[in-house]
């Protein structure tokens, strides 16, 4: 007996759609990463904003350097997970207007090499801001010997 045709339609669809769900798994691994340097962040900004007050005016300054570098870390990693997302939610469209089109047997490879596109695009901006923050960090690692 030969396959339904409408179940070969689907396990194709199905077959597609497994290097997207790889970019979703990705995104959301990255993610993980972003939320906990983002963490790291707010807890050293935390404890340096707790003990300014204490600390005599001539050491302040390097406090408040510090916490604007933090900002500037904060910021970034925000931009990061921000970009994450939109990558993430966009391979979910993308995946849903692929099951959607094929249901349908309508064409929508243009919607769907679009959605893949502007994915990738979030995705390059995700990395190149987490590749800035890491930078940041690093340039202010002040190790003596």
């Amino acid at each position: 007996m030969p396959p339904d045709p409408a179940i070969a339609n689907i396990t194709r669809v199905i077959q597609l759609s497994v290097a997207p769900v790889f970019l979703l798994t990705a995104a959301g691994t990255l993610l993980g990463v972003f939320s906990t340097r983002l963490g790291r962040i707010v807890d050293r900004s935390r404890r340096l904003l707790e003990r300014l007050p204490a600390l005599p005016p001539e050491r302040q300054a390097g406090v408040r350097e510090e916490l604007a570098l933090q900002f500037r870390r904060r910021r970034l990693v925000n931009t990061s997970i921000t970009f994450a997302t939109a990558a993430a939610l966009l391979v979910c469209v993308l995946i849903a207007v692929a099951f959607i089109a094929s249901l349908l047997h309508w064409d929508f490879s243009h919607p769907v090499a679009g959605l893949f596109v502007a994915a990738m695009v979030a995705f390059i901006g995700a990395l190149l801001a987490f590749l800035a923050e890491v930078l940041l960090a690093v340039r202010s690692v002040r190790i003596d010997h």
